[in-house]
């Protein structure tokens, strides 16, 4: 998997620097991030599923772990067995059940977000089956496009940021 810049925001002034070649459009009813991905589920968002009444058991693949290094990082979220797709994937629809509370990194796929003391870069994960990907109707990564999509988040750094400094 290949990762290529798309941008960076300056956390102190919102101020964005992007590739303008760049176009990203995600794909109503496409699904295959939800085949394709093992999708790391962090405390926040076990915690954020249960409370719509799922249990962890459920959607958490115990099995499946990330590291960076030898640091423990997360667990995965569970694919069903008789198709390999994530476990909140109406296969119906190939729409999301949990939308508005998916993980974390279902949010920012295919994002990646790199912090650099004020600095926040974010790359795009190149994956070959993913169609939105340089997509004709696409939308280049501008403040607009990372505030609207991103703004708490990227909010949520902010905040980081200045209670480190003072």
């Amino acid at each position: 998997m290949e990762k290529r810049w798309v941008a960076t925001i300056h956390l102190d002034t919102l101020e964005v620097e992007s590739d303008p070649t760049f176009k990203f459009k995600c794909l109503e009813n496409c699904g295959k991030c939800c085949y394709e991905l093992e999708i790391p589920i962090r405390n926040e968002d076990i915690v954020r599923i249960e409370e719509l009444g799922y249990n962890a058991w459920e959607f958490v693949d115990y099995n499946k772990s990330f590291y960076r290094g030898d640091k423990f990082l997360s667990y995965a979220v569970k694919k069903r067995p008789f198709d390999g797709s994530c476990v909140f994937l109406d296969s119906e629809t190939m729409r999301c059940k949990i939308y508005k509370h998916r993980p974390l990194a279902c949010r920012l796929y295919p994002f990646v977000f790199v912090k650099h003391g004020n600095k926040m870069e974010i790359y795009v994960k190149e994956d070959p089956f993913c169609p939105g990907i340089n997509h004709p109707k696409g939308e280049p990564v501008t403040k607009e496009f990372l505030l609207r999509e991103y703004g708490d988040i990227i909010e949520d750094y902010r905040r980081k940021a200045v209670n480190l400094e003072g």
